[in-house]
């Protein structure tokens, strides 16, 4: 393998329409191993990435690197380019057994699932042997077994890796160091993402308190000032009152002339006094202006159950079965969704979750504005298109929509002047609508996949309070556990058929 280098030296970089731009004065070194590259949806993630790789150049600065560099992008909508060349090398066999590739993969790309296919983007990446690899969201779609073995995988890995990922035992598992990305800063720090973090968070509530102990000094010196410079006042009116009498004739030693002068001396002192703790109290404001003190966005989602209306039942489907390709079915019972019934979809990659949930969809007793449905991908033309759709909104709603983007960890400003919206805020904006006008069902499949770190906890807590009905399907089983209460748990049969049992607590 190639030496590998990658170094930004004082990179800027902003999308066309962009007031701020993502990246300025960038200046950071790469060295082998894992980086996690840590930050809210549409922070520039993914723009860090494709910047590193060459897929876009830099706007300011330089980008230093040697050796082939590869970015494996989050979608997996099109197969990895020399896909099939990786399936007929003869150096790919250990590759395709550890990450469970088949020969055939190449020509029937539409029927894999999420989770075959980014698997399949990761080998044909590794197989190329990179010395820069930028991999976004590597463990998207895919289940536990897989996961273990993309670990593996990634742990030989010998260059240099930028990693993008919601997941949070990942970044801990792989990472040496994480960047922290909070436009237009960005910060190196040692350690996977939770000490990373840890790190930031004790730095931050540093910051406060020595901004609010500042504060607090600035204000009782002000308050100081302002008592003083009262007292000053009454006692100068008090002078002027004196200073009206007329000096007795026979004050022949100048006695009322010494006791005015002295209390204009001591006016005069006062004053001096009141200015002197006006400057210190600006020192103290701007000790104060040399503390960086991050804004803190509220979040959580607050749902008006009143406007749910949940109906008894959203769907009732009989016993049946579905075709999966290559002679292979999904058979199923009775299947019932009430008004506020939480429920889970479980099982291995390729069992036919998501093609389970297309047919849910068609038969659901639930008018279109009431639905809120958010699958596992969200083509780019999708995605501008809703963006486009979301600024047309009248400004109410818009409004009420960009609150609740907000309250999921994204700045709504940066949103809307993108032309793109990360496949995480398109995730983000699908809820956000649909919770605004009040859904009586939210299906979700793989709800946690592209969503940041703040992200997610927003998210479970949104589901974990809606009043409507839920439908998930998700590999997070600790993020399943806190939100639904009933499971369709999908497992395979000894002749290749898909199961569906349905398991209540």
């Amino acid at each position: 393998m190639a030496f590998a280098q990658l170094a930004f030296d004082s990179v800027e970089f902003a999308h066309p329409g962009m007031t701020t731009p993502l990246f300025t004065e960038l200046s950071v070194e790469f060295t082998p191993g894992w980086t996690g590259v840590v930050g809210p949806n549409g922070a520039g993630k993914t723009t860090l990435l494709r910047v590193a790789v060459g897929e876009l150049a830099a706007q300011g600065g330089s980008v230093r690197r040697q050796g082939l560099a590869l970015y494996v992008a989050q979608r997996t909508d099109a197969p990895p380019e020399m896909f099939e060349d990786f399936i007929w090398a003869p150096d790919a066999g250990v590759l395709k057994a550890r990450l469970r590739v088949g020969d055939d993969w190449p020509e029937r790309w539409d029927t894999l699932s999420h989770g075959e296919r980014k698997r399949a983007q990761i080998a044909v990446a590794l197989w190329r042997e990179p010395a820069v690899l930028a991999l976004d969201e590597p463990s998207n779609h895919i289940d536990a077994e897989a996961r273990r073995l993309l670990v593996l995988a990634l742990e030989e890995f010998t260059g240099v890796g930028l990693l993008v990922s919601h997941d949070r035992a990942l970044l801990d598992e792989l990472c040496v160091r994480c960047l922290l990305i909070d436009p237009p800063e960005a910060v190196l720090r040692p350690g996977g993402v939770t000490e990373a973090l840890a790190q930031q968070e004790n730095e931050e509530t540093a910051a406060r308190n020595a901004n609010d102990a500042l504060k607090r000094t600035e204000q009782r010196i002000r308050d100081e000032a302002q008592r003083r410079r009262v007292l000053a006042d009454q006692k100068a009116a008090a002078s002027r009152g004196s200073k009206q009498i007329k000096i007795p004739a026979h004050d022949h030693d100048g006695r009322a002339q010494r006791n005015l002068a002295k209390m204009s001396g001591k006016d005069a002192y006062a004053g001096k006094q009141v200015a002197q703790m006006k400057q210190r109290a600006g020192k103290v404001a701007a000790q104060r202006a040399d503390i960086s003190v991050k804004k803190r966005y509220e979040t959580g989602i607050w749902v008006d159950g009143a406007s749910f209306m949940p109906r008894d039942f959203l769907l009732r489907l009989p016993a049946g079965e579905l075709p999966l390709g290559g002679g292979r079915r999904l058979v199923f019972p009775e299947l019932e969704i009430g008004g506020t019934s939480r429920i889970a979809i479980t099982g291995d990659n390729g069992l036919g979750k998501s093609t389970l949930i297309r047919h849910v969809l068609g038969h659901l007793r639930v008018p279109p504005e009431k639905l809120v449905s958010v699958p596992q991908e969200i083509s780019a033309e999708e995605s501008r298109a809703l963006l486009e759709e979301i600024k047309r909104l009248p400004n109410d709603e818009m409004g009420r929509v960009m609150t609740t983007i907000s309250r999921l960890g994204s700045r709504p400003a940066r949103l809307l002047e993108s032309a793109l919206p990360s496949p995480g805020e398109v995730r983000k904006l699908l809820l956000a609508i649909g919770i605004v006008r009040g859904p009586h069902l939210i299906v979700m499949d793989e709800p946690t996949n592209h969503m940041d770190l703040p992200g997610i906890l927003c998210l479970e807590q949104a589901l974990a309070d809606c009043p409507c009905a839920l439908l998930l399907v998700s590999h997070d089983e600790a993020f399943l556990e806190k939100i639904t209460e009933t499971e369709w748990r999908l497992g395979r049969e000894a002749n290749g058929d898909t199961r569906l049992d349905v398991a209540s607590p």
